[in-house]
């Protein structure tokens, strides 16, 4: 089969002249276009022909790893085997906890070969986070990375007797079979059909797991054509060339950095430079030696690179483009000219899949916009909503009420209602209740139904569109979605904690929330060991920067603990005591007026 090529002739990657973001669309319409003629382009499936187009050249380059095409073909392949030797059939779930590696790919691109789906485990969660995340998806095998052992061997006893464990890496101290050695011994031959059968685009390839308006995270089902959709569609919005070379350094069990960042790559003859984590001291230095050209980001990555200090290297690099989300306005400017950066692609996705926007002209603080000629294919609109209480605006006739320009409203994204609709297919949850909590059905018409995103957002008079915050019971801090009711119950777990309260507040200079729980107290309660239990519990972006010690609650007449007044007094403004969640002191201290005046001028990091 022969992959999509651009049909139209472009200007050089690193200039952005008039007309450009027109032709950036049209890109990558070219390049998704063939995946609606047929069900069979799968990365699975395409992945062999690309090992025999692009051969020898660089795929995957890991720090202590590096895989060719045709090495990366051949090591999913084993996998693949391996997983057919397991008696894994079509359909079945196995889970994979692993720190960023060229192995992580191979391992889903032959799991999903297989005809599995994979189940990407976020690497930060503990105990009930992680034993909820492996048993919500029904997993039959866990593969979980050598540093990551000793936190699944902590919570093994809890785990179903039906989940086999599998390590990745030496791993003496644990009893699992290391399967990067046992996969050494099958064959690197591509697996036949008659051993078993090419997955169909519509089935399902991976469970990506994305944080609700409450409860512990929930996993979205994600199909073989959404995977093919996300890579076509990004390598055509960045132009992708076989000269590339894309900076990756995103956790690979989200969307972007496991999926996008990989396959818009691949798909072009690309190559993707792996790093376990971000390092603002090493970055400019690494980009550089590895001679990159895209780096894919989230905002919080940038602002962090324009806090610090000068780098030689930090204008000497080859990047033609930066692409993600979550660039503020107020960095973008600086971050552009500082670093000499030629392009920034800012876009908007949500992992589900229904609202996608993209900010090709380069317009700081935008997520983006839809041009008029797509407008039918990509419906999004804002709805007026009580911003207090997430419940929805309706006129007389109980539909739901578009925003005009420069309201904030909620985005909402079309549901396909059939064949040949132009709106998008939502591949729901695992959860059928979380599914249901998500459409809006009616919003119109009678019988439409439309796709919630919880993200407050404002639309200006040319199109693009601003985000503002997410609704009720979610917040984002350091470029990860934060459940407040799952950080309450782990508090209220706490000896000495009585009751608690998680939100978000605005932190000047900072990306997103920052995480804030008001608590009631008894006798029993003490703050070393309230810090203990939260880090034994909570992945770090997830434990409260700011405790405040309430007396009691407010709460509505229906009983329901009211936030509002919570978060509009935020850290500084309490008439009860705050205490800072200090990681310089690894200690809770008082959040008096002095270190108020130290956070709010950026003096004190948090």
């Amino acid at each position: 089969m022969k992959i999509p090529r651009a049909e139209t002739a472009l200007p050089s990657p690193n200039q952005r002249a008039p007309g450009s973001a027109l032709e950036d669309w049209i890109r990558a319409l070219d390049y998704t276009r063939t995946l609606r003629k047929s069900t069979d382009i799968t990365l699975p499936f395409l992945i062999n022909e690309l090992a025999y187009t692009y051969g020898d050249q660089p795929a995957l380059l890991g720090v202590t790893e590096q895989y060719t095409y045709r090495r990366l073909a051949a090591r999913s392949s084993q996998f693949a085997r391996w997983a057919v030797a397991q008696g894994l059939a079509t359909g079945d779930v196995v889970a994979l906890l692993m720190p960023n590696h060229p192995d992580y790919v191979a391992i889903w691109l032959g799991l999903t070969r297989a005809g599995c789906a994979v189940a990407l485990i976020n690497t930060n969660l503990l105990a009930s986070g992680l034993i909820h995340s492996i048993e919500s998806a029904a997993a039959r095998h866990l593969i979980v990375g050598n540093t990551l052992a000793p936190i699944v061997a902590a919570i093994a006893h809890r785990l179903s007797t039906n989940v086999q464990v599998w390590v990745h890496g030496a791993c003496p101290s644990e009893p699992w079979a290391r399967l990067d050695s046992i996969a050494d011994e099958y064959s690197t031959a591509p697996l036949a059909v008659a051993d078993r059968p090419l997955p169909s685009s519509s089935d399902r390839a991976f469970l990506i797991y994305t944080s609700g308006t409450t409860g512990l995270p929930k996993a979205v089902n994600v199909t073989h054509a959404r995977v093919a959709e996300w890579s076509f569609w990004f390598a055509g919005m960045m132009n992708v060339q076989p000269t590339d070379r894309l900076y990756n350094c995103l956790p690979m069990y989200h969307s972007i950095g496991g999926i996008v960042a990989i396959g818009s790559m691949l798909v072009r003859g690309g190559s993707v430079v792996i790093r376990e984590r971000f390092s603002a001291t090493s970055f400019w230095d690494d980009v550089t030696d590895t001679d990159c050209t895209i780096f894919q980001y989230i905002g919080e990555l940038c602002r962090y690179l324009t806090l610090g200090e000068p780098h030689p290297s930090e204008q000497q690099h080859r990047l033609r483009l930066v692409c993600g989300n979550g660039l503020q306005a107020a960095v973008w400017d600086e971050f552009q000219r500082r670093f000499n950066i030629p392009r920034i692609l800012e876009f908007y996705a949500a992992t589900e899949g229904m609202v996608s926007l993209y900010n090709c002209e380069g317009r700081a603080g935008a997520i983006g916009r839809i041009p008029p000629f797509l407008a039918h294919r990509l419906p999004v609109v804002l709805i007026r909503i009580d911003t207090e209480t997430g419940q929805l605006l309706r006129d007389a006739d109980g539909f739901c009420e578009t925003c005009d320009v420069g309201e904030v409203g909620e985005a909402i994204g079309r549901i396909a209602d059939g064949a040949g609709s132009p709106a998008r297919v939502f591949d729901f949850y695992t959860d059928t209740a979380a599914s249901t909590r998500k459409v809006l059905a009616g919003a119109f018409s009678t019988g439409d139904r439309w796709f919630r995103t919880g993200d407050l957002m404002r639309r200006d008079a040319a199109g693009y569109y601003y985000f503002v915050d997410r609704i009720g019971d979610t917040f984002r801090w350091r470029g990860e979605n934060v459940a407040t009711t799952e950080v309450a119950t782990v508090l209220r777990a706490c000896p000495g904690i009585v009751d608690a309260v998680v939100y978000g507040v605005a932190v000047p200079g900072n990306e997103g929330r920052a995480g804030m729980a008001a608590i009631i107290t008894n006798g029993a309660f003490d703050l070393g060991a309230t810090r203990a239990h939260l880090i034994a519990h909570l992945p770090a972006y997830a434990c409260p920067l700011f405790v405040r010690v309430c007396v009691t609650f407010e709460v509505t007449s229906t009983f329901k603990l009211s936030k509002g007044n919570l978060v509009r007094q935020g850290y500084a403004n309490s008439a009860d005591p705050v205490w800072f969640n200090d990681r310089g002191t690894g200690r809770f201290i008082a959040c008096d007026e002095a270190l108020v005046l130290a956070i709010d001028s950026g003096a004190h990091r948090l």
